[in-house]
């Protein structure tokens, strides 16, 4: 593997420990390379906190007497363009010139309008040595929330569900029904808290009175989104606990009780998945996973509106029940989770 492309693996190892950490920002790594050894290295912690390129930096300044001279022999790898404007904190394009840093190697360009492209040219225009497109593919990967939520003006959706053996999502009746095993209640709680949002239907409340949070995971618990169409849900379920900031699509009001916030949509009979995606764009929600019931995930599937399906098959069948969801997309592959499977489905768009 050629060199550049092992620094950059290294620069996407780092960015990946700020999953669950800086949305609606990406996850950046960098580091800085002096004569084939590592000098310095750092990722984006927290939004609003120092970017990746800073922590590199005082990384060397803090253990390097001699920094000055040892940047200005340096190359610093960024798996993605340094930002060029000011926002929650200075341009890193302007610190890689202070720094005098001559080469900068880059993953990808960033799209965010403010950044696509300005980084690099304020870094060339300084006369720095740039390259771009490193394992470009890799990190756009990482990206793909925020690339999706920059690009197409809305979160990144993850539909997610459980289903038998033999295809049924739910007892007939829409009653609780445990269908996987505990490994995959673990391993659906670490998800939640991978993105920024969980988005259920009104029925699925009324049948589990879900708590949507990450109790059997490390992390953040996710902002809750509901759609109930008539404010028919009582106010002592779960999701009005005030424990985390929740979401109510109606048609009725627009209004905002603590940590509750209510969204009135005009028309509730056409396009409501693609009005939604789009307020929860405009509330900086990069990413979400929806967990159903049936009808709401049907609804995002019909609309062609999902990026990815992590199905859990249980090994138990139902005699009958609510049909699973039938979705079809390139299959990524099929994992085992306890007794259960994972199958893994991205979304192809009609080009």
């Amino acid at each position: 593997m050629p060199q550049h492309q092992i620094y950059m693996q290294r620069c996407l190892e780092l960015a990946a420990l700020g999953a669950g950490h800086v949305s609606p920002n990406p996850m950046v790594g960098a580091i800085i390379v002096h004569e084939d050894r590592i000098i310095g290295e750092g990722y984006h912690r927290r939004y609003g906190e120092a970017h990746a390129e800073v922590n590199a930096v005082n990384m060397v300044i803090n253990n390097h007497a001699n920094y000055a001279d040892l940047m200005q022999n340096s190359t610093i790898y960024v798996s993605l363009e340094p930002c060029a404007h000011h926002g929650k904190t200075p341009p890193c394009a302007d610190l890689i010139i202070r720094h005098r840093i001559p080469k900068v190697v880059v993953g990808c360009r960033d799209p965010f309008p403010q950044v696509d492209g300005k980084g690099i040219e304020k870094l060339l225009a300084a006369g720095i040595e740039v390259t771009v497109g490193v394992l470009e593919k890799e990190c756009r990967w990482l990206n793909r929330r925020f690339f999706t939520r920059v690009q197409m003006h809305r979160p990144y959706i993850i539909l997610k569900w459980a289903q038998t053996a033999n295809g049924f999502f739910a007892p007939a009746d829409g009653s609780q029904h445990w269908i996987t095993g505990p490994e995959s209640r673990k391993l659906v709680h670490q998800w939640r808290a991978e993105e920024d949002a969980i988005l259920v239907g009104k029925n699925t409340v009324l049948a589990d009175n879900p708590q949507l949070n990450t109790r059997y995971a490390e992390g953040k618990s996710p902002k809750r989104v509901v759609v109930d169409r008539r404010l028919e849900l009582s106010s002592d379920l779960n999701i009005f606990d005030q424990t985390v900031e929740t979401l109510i699509f109606n048609e009725i009001k627009t209004d905002i009780e603590g940590k509750i916030k209510y969204i009135a949509l005009e028309d509730f009979d056409r396009y409501v998945p693609q009005y939604m995606m789009y307020q929860l764009y405009l509330q900086d929600i990069q990413s979400v996973i929806i967990e159903g019931g049936a009808r709401t995930l049907n609804s995002f599937i019909k609309a062609g509106l999902w990026d990815e399906a992590r199905i859990l098959t249980g090994p138990d069948a139902l005699t009958n029940g609510i049909p699973a969801p039938n979705i079809s997309g390139a299959n990524r592959g099929q994992y085992p989770v306890g007794v259960d499977r994972l199958q893994v489905y991205y979304n192809q768009p009609k080009s």
